[in-house]
């Protein structure tokens, strides 16, 4: 019982570790942090509207309240200190005759308020600057003219924020797990993506990464070495039309990497498959990539996946996502190799063999018989 429990556990704190070990999770954010950068963090606000754009939307909304709120109270201080060099405030008593710089600012609060209304051009009415003074024109001017900035900037980073095409990739699905098995007579692995939206990516093209360590000959140690796998869809990998979900695959040849693994040893193996979507989003025309990956647990030997697609009797095509991950067990050869050695045998034996030790003797036929 104890035995039992503790390879339970071990099993469990294995699976755990390599969980945390993948690169790219199935939704497709990268697992990867950077240490000892030497350059300072001065180089990111170089590049100011792409930070504020990879910022979380509290911080952004924290960075869209600060600069309103703070330029506002900036300018309602600039205001109190003209209206306070002018001796426009009622603690100075102004006579009668007094032309203040700006009319009916009595205080910090009021102060504020014409700031606000100055830059947010509301326009009330009831405070204005008059032309006794040059500096209270000269900040008006400044003020309208940094309040277009600052709207400009902010009310753009929070569309552009809205309409990133990060968000479309939410809306495209892979399936949970890869197959592989037999297609067209040879050893493929094969994945299921789907659109869940009607409006189409435009020049859709799949690709994929195995990341894997290896060794070189000279003995240097590459983690995350990336290897290139060519998926091919039915119709062609470029140029996908993306109306339903398609079934993407990858033939297990000589040249795979895949090719040397057996069903035996496939969960021995430790690698990363990372599975690319590139596409132009219809609406935007903006493009997108959508990312997922595939540990070894992941990929089931000897399955393939469950019709998705029917059609109704009031002929429509209709989509069940029920079974958009659902996998059916079929016979499979448990190794690529041994598929195509056993193609090998069979087309060996429908061609013929030459006996160089048969040699052809002629044999002249006399005949006994006379007339």
């Amino acid at each position: 019982m104890f035995s039992f429990l503790r390879e339970r556990f071990t099993s469990h704190l294995r699976e755990r570790s390599r969980r945390r070990a993948r690169l790219v999770s199935k939704d497709g954010r990268c697992n990867i942090e950077f240490g000892n950068v030497e350059q300072s963090r001065f180089v990111f606000l170089i590049d100011i509207w792409t930070t504020i754009l990879d910022l979380r939307w509290r911080y952004k909304m924290t960075i869209f309240i600060s600069a309103f709120l703070g330029s506002w109270f900036l300018f309602g201080l600039l205001w109190y200190v003209v209206a306070y060099i002018h001796k426009d405030l009622p603690e100075f008593n102004p006579s009668i005759n007094h032309t203040p710089c700006v009319e009916n600012i009595n205080g910090l609060t009021s102060a504020f308020l014409f700031s606000l209304e100055t830059q947010v051009t509301i326009g009330y009415g009831f405070r204005c600057v008059t032309e006794q003074c040059a500096t209270a024109i000269f900040l008006l001017i400044f003020q309208s003219i940094l309040g277009v900035i600052i709207n400009s900037f902010m009310c753009g980073a929070i569309l552009a924020k809205i309409s990133r095409s990060k968000n479309r990739a939410k809306t495209i699905t892979f399936s949970k797990n890869a197959v592989i098995s037999k297609r067209g007579g040879k050893l493929c692995l094969l994945i299921r993506v789907a659109n869940l939206r009607k409006s189409l990516l435009i020049g859709s093209h799949i690709y994929g990464k195995l990341l894997k360590t290896t060794i070189t000959p000279e003995g240097e140690t590459i983690i995350l070495d990336q290897v290139n796998i060519e998926f091919i869809v039915d119709a062609g990998n470029e140029n996908l039309f993306f109306i339903s979900p398609l079934t993407i695959y990858h033939i297990i040849d000589k040249n795979s990497p895949f090719f040397h693994m057996a069903a035996e040893t496939l969960l021995q193996q430790d690698f990363e498959l990372v599975v690319f979507l590139d596409g132009t989003v219809e609406a935007t025309s903006a493009t997108c990539q959508v990312r997922t990956s595939y540990i070894p647990e992941e990929v089931l030997w000897g399955y393939r996946f469950a019709p998705i697609v029917s059609k109704t009797k009031e002929g429509k095509y209709r989509v069940d996502f029920q079974n958009f991950s659902k996998t059916v067990a079929v016979e499979t050869p448990h190794c690529a190799f041994c598929l195509y050695n056993e193609k090998e045998a069979k087309a060996k034996e429908k061609k013929g063999y030459d006996n160089p030790g048969f040699v052809l003797s002629e044999v002249n036929e006399t005949s006994d018989t006379k007339m």
